[in-house]
């Protein structure tokens, strides 16, 4: 590895309330979950922990409540090596999501946002410093749009590659679509971004090539089994996922997002990082939970050698 580039992140932490289920119920009905258990995400502090765990120089930025879950936050970020420096305590309740994962892997989640809907733009200047670092600046939107344009304009100002997670998907000013030098929508998002529902790979195409005409360097669109499409100045190229027994999808696609951010700070091209973090993905959906799903290093680069050899046969589902 000839060099390391920093990666901030700037965006959500929250705890999360996990309900396994088999039929999920009607109004007015009651119904059995099949489990119950307690974890730590929020897209912003999932991504700051894999690509911590992956070997990232990893800072977070973010807010928390005055409750016992906000300290135990920061430490479970920082057991990971994840500096933590940028996360402040605003208001009495952390954020809050209930996952609701079923028997095929999917997931359904509602979100109370606490401290991360406060954590303002204005909020954001006590932590410029960390923006200003140079590296990577990986955000999302689970916080304050106004929090994520401020934070892609000082990491542009700052030198920094900006990367976008547009989850939840929400309506895209053009000013911050015009700094951010990578896109990465699943194809849900790429619906709500375009304003269409593409049906073929030749439309997630032309949905990509929508939003890149926009700003973006590159888009990259997740596509969970099937992997990710890849579209930048070099035109558009596919990544297939090795086939895997999914058993929780909930935290894949932050996965992928810090596996990319990992990959890019220590000079991998486009490609390889994408490869890179299709794998990582797979890998995180074999396991439950969010953070917990995370893989380590070593899993990843072994089952991308086994896949990119050829030297096993990947089973498909």
């Amino acid at each position: 590895m000839s060099r390391r580039l920093p990666i901030t992140v700037v965006g959500s932490i929250n705890r999360d309330i996990v309900v396994h289920y088999d039929t999920l119920p009607r109004i007015g009905e009651t119904v059995f979950g099949e489990h119950l258990s307690f974890g730590h995400g929020g897209k912003g502090a999932n991504q700051a922990f894999a690509a911590s765990r992956l070997g990232g120089d990893v800072a977070m930025v973010g807010r928390v409540g005055q409750d016992e879950y906000g300290a135990l936050a920061c430490r479970v970020l920082a057991t990971e090596g994840c500096a933590v420096a940028g996360v402040r305590t605003l208001g009495d309740l952390s954020g809050q999501a209930l996952v609701l994962v079923g028997r095929d892997a999917g997931n359904r989640i509602l979100v109370i946002k606490g401290a991360n809907g406060q954590f303002t733009a204005r909020e954001l200047e006590r932590d410029a410093a960390l923006l200003a670092r140079g590296g990577l600046v990986l955000l999302q939107l689970e916080i304050p749009l106004e929090t994520v344009v401020l934070a892609a304009e000082k990491a542009r100002a700052g030198s920094a590659r900006v990367l976008l997670d547009p989850a939840p998907a929400i309506a895209l000013p053009l000013e911050l679509l015009q700094v951010i030098d990578i896109l990465t929508p699943n194809q849900t998002e790429l619906a709500a971004l375009t304003g269409r529902a593409p049906a073929s790979h030749a439309e997630v195409i032309e949905a990509a090539q929508q939003l890149r005409a926009q700003g973006p360097g590159a888009v990259i669109v997740k596509m969970g089994a099937e992997g990710c499409l890849l579209l930048d100045a070099n035109g558009p190229r596919r990544f297939a996922a090795p086939a895997v027994e999914a058993i929780d999808t909930t935290g894949a696609g932050d996965c992928f997002n810090a596996a990319l951010a990992v990959s890019l700070a220590e000079d991998a091209s486009l490609a390889d990082a994408c490869r890179f973090a299709v794998v990582a993905a797979s890998l995180s959906v074999t396991r439950q939970g969010a953070q917990a799903s995370a893989p380590q290093r070593v899993e990843v680069e072994e089952l991308l050698a086994r896949v990119t050899t050829g030297s096993v046969q990947i089973r498909r589902r």
